[in-house]
């Protein structure tokens, strides 16, 4: 079979509604695809974009079928008299605010951003505590966590790893089908993230495919491991050269 025919065929049996398992015939050749379920799942996911000292953005998404709709997005920013007099304050109320999101809306998953590899180390310590707040109120609350890299959550929602605020803010309007550009960028962020999560569950589920099977988010694949090079005073081996004979 040609094989454009090939692909003809699985372009066909994925807009196809069948059953769960897809099984393609045509003269000798036989495969399978991957289960295709015919409607995905409701999915309500809590968006979490800690910050260091500016505003932690949060959003919660919800997903039934093809149609994703926004509950609720905002920004929490705790004023500087109060991070003044407690230095656990912004953490506390970080912390209380997420646990009421989840208490009202009762979200499937927490997504949160990482923490960026290449900030310095006060902020990248400032950023590690308020995430350690929010891995505090999902596990206290029994709610599944998935982490993702601030080039994972651009390349997958503006397709380039290195977008500015602006460019996020535009293109989660226009995924979302927004009236309005989501401000603060903070908020925009948190959409960001669980439009990520949103988009890794459903090649999850339609295909099998995990966030760890995919190119690295500046469009490279994983580096293979490099043959260990030789010591300084070691000069490399040389190939013996072949000879040719005379004739």
């Amino acid at each position: 079979m040609h094989v454009t025919s090939v692909f003809t065929l699985a372009l066909m049996r994925l807009q196809a509604p069948t059953s769960n398992l897809s099984l393609l015939e045509q003269g000798p050749l036989r495969f399978k695809l991957f289960p295709v379920p015919q409607a995905l799942s409701t999915l309500r996911v809590l968006g979490v974009d800690p910050a260091a000292s500016g505003p932690t953005g949060y959003a919660v998404i919800e997903r039934t079928g093809r149609t994703c709709s926004v509950l609720h997005y905002g920004a929490l920013k705790v004023p500087p008299k109060r991070q003044k007099a407690s230095p656990g304050a912004a953490l506390h109320d970080v912390y209380a605010r997420l646990c009421e999101l989840i208490q009202q809306f009762q979200p499937n998953v927490l997504a949160v951003e990482s923490v960026f590899t290449a900030l310095n180390m006060r902020t990248a310590l400032r950023l590690a505590e308020v995430r350690g707040v929010v891995l505090l109120a999902a596990e206290q609350n029994s709610l599944e966590v998935r982490s993702y890299s601030p080039r994972e959550v651009k390349a997958c929602v503006a397709g380039y790893g290195h977008a500015d605020k602006r460019q996020m803010q535009l293109m989660v309007r226009a995924q979302l089908n927004l009236k309005e550009i989501p401000e603060p960028p903070d908020a925009a962020d948190a959409l960001a993230v669980a439009l990520c999560h949103l988009q890794a569950d459903q090649l999850q589920r339609r295909f099998g495919v995990r966030k760890s099977d995919l190119p690295s988010p500046n469009g490279n694949l994983r580096k293979r491991p490099q043959p260990p090079t030789p010591p300084p005073n070691q000069a490399p081996a040389m190939r013996p050269s072949r000879i040719q004979p005379h004739r």
